[in-house]
């Protein structure tokens, strides 16, 4: 049998392959140089920022003020007004039937009339009773007994006036009139009701003027005060211009929120019960200032990618104080820090960066107050 041998040629190729390909795998693989990402960066810094403070609360009367009757037992005749009526301070509001008050009235005006006269004769007779007895002509028992008649008489006409008086106030008091000047409300009045004693009947909001109890967080009432102005806005109404009233002592221990009692324009539109929301006017303080480019939200949170020494991004959460078009004050972030601006919106933790370009910073005023995000950014 014939043996094969492989010739020299083949063995020559063969051989050359299995050096290229120990060569091929005793070379190392060179690491990739890591990428990077291109940003602006500004460097931040601390400004006298315009400070405003944002509560909501719900819009309620100055002061309400409840009508009710003085006297009771009758029915309304009439009822003059309804709610939403702007009366006067004195106006009638309600008529009651005071037919038999009257008649009560007439028949004690004669009661007074009568011992108006009875009154008279005893103190004539009393005149009479005196002289007879400096002459001698009338014993001291008589005298006595004219002085008692006169005085009995004077005391009988007294209590008819006083009954007199008492039934003319209740006739008074038959018409209910407004106590204030105001904006009625709410009324729990028809014609034809029995009206009782000190039942409300009217609820009034003094002179027409709302307030809106705007809940502060307890860290921004040291910065409120009287007089300070507000803007006060509302899904169902326009905006308005309001002054703080009042700057409540108390903060609820539940909640640590205290009220800003705000006095709102008239012609505001805003109705007692509606919602609102205030942006106040707190004079200014100092604050680490950004573009607004720079703030980022990552899990509903806003932020800003601060660059490190060694060119990598750390998230910083900010709280944000103040925004504009172009500048945002905020808290939370040292003075002095490397901010990624342009390209931020790119970048992750921890990623490395290579800034082209430093942003000029800018200590131009914020003059928006910070509301949350519509949508987070993931």
């Amino acid at each position: 049998m014939r043996t094969f041998r492989p010739s020299s040629r083949i063995l020559l190729a063969t051989s050359c392959v299995l050096t290229l390909g120990l060569a091929a795998c005793g070379e190392e693989k060179k690491p990739e140089p890591p990428s990077t990402t291109t940003v602006s960066a500004i460097t931040t810094t601390l400004a006298s920022m315009p400070r405003m403070v944002v509560a909501s609360g719900t819009v309620s009367a100055w002061e309400e003020v409840p009508v009710g009757a003085e006297t009771g037992g009758l029915n309304a005749t009439v009822v003059h007004v309804d709610e939403g009526s702007y009366v006067r301070q004195g106006q009638p509001l309600v008529q009651m039937n005071d037919v038999l008050l009257r008649a009560q009235m007439r028949q004690q005006e004669a009661n007074v009339q009568t011992a108006e006269a009875n009154a008279a004769r005893d103190d004539a007779a009393l005149g009479r009773a005196q002289e007879l007895k400096e002459k001698g002509f009338l014993s001291q028992a008589s005298l006595d007994q004219a002085l008692a008649n006169q005085r009995a008489s004077t005391a009988n006409l007294a209590a008819a006036r006083a009954g007199l008086a008492e039934t003319r106030t209740r006739v008074s008091q038959a018409i209910i009139r407004a106590p204030v000047s105001g904006l009625i409300i709410r009324r729990s009045v028809t014609r034809g009701q029995i009206i009782e004693q000190g039942s409300e009947l009217f609820r009034i909001v003094r002179d027409g003027r709302l307030e809106l109890d705007a809940q502060v967080p307890e860290t921004d009432l040291p910065a409120l005060a009287a007089g300070q102005s507000a803007r006060i806005t509302s899904s169902q109404a326009t905006p308005s211009v309001g002054t703080i009233r009042i700057v409540t002592p108390e903060v609820d221990p539940q909640t640590r929120l205290g009220l800003a009692r705000i006095s709102l324009d008239p012609s505001s539109g805003l109705k007692a019960g509606m919602f609102a929301r205030a942006e106040i006017s707190a004079g200014t303080r100092d604050a680490t200032v950004v573009p607004t480019g720079a703030v980022l939200y990552r899990n509903n949170k806003s932020g800003v990618f601060v660059i490190e020494a060694d060119n990598k991004v750390r998230f910083v959460p900010v709280t944000v104080l103040m925004r504009s078009d172009t500048q945002t004050s905020v808290s939370g972030l040292a003075v002095g820090a490397r901010v990624a601006v342009e390209g931020a919106g790119f970048l992750n933790e921890g990623d490395a960066v290579t800034v082209a370009r430093a942003v000029a910073s800018s200590t131009a005023p914020a003059t928006t107050p910070a509301a949350a995000p519509a949508a987070a950014r993931k």
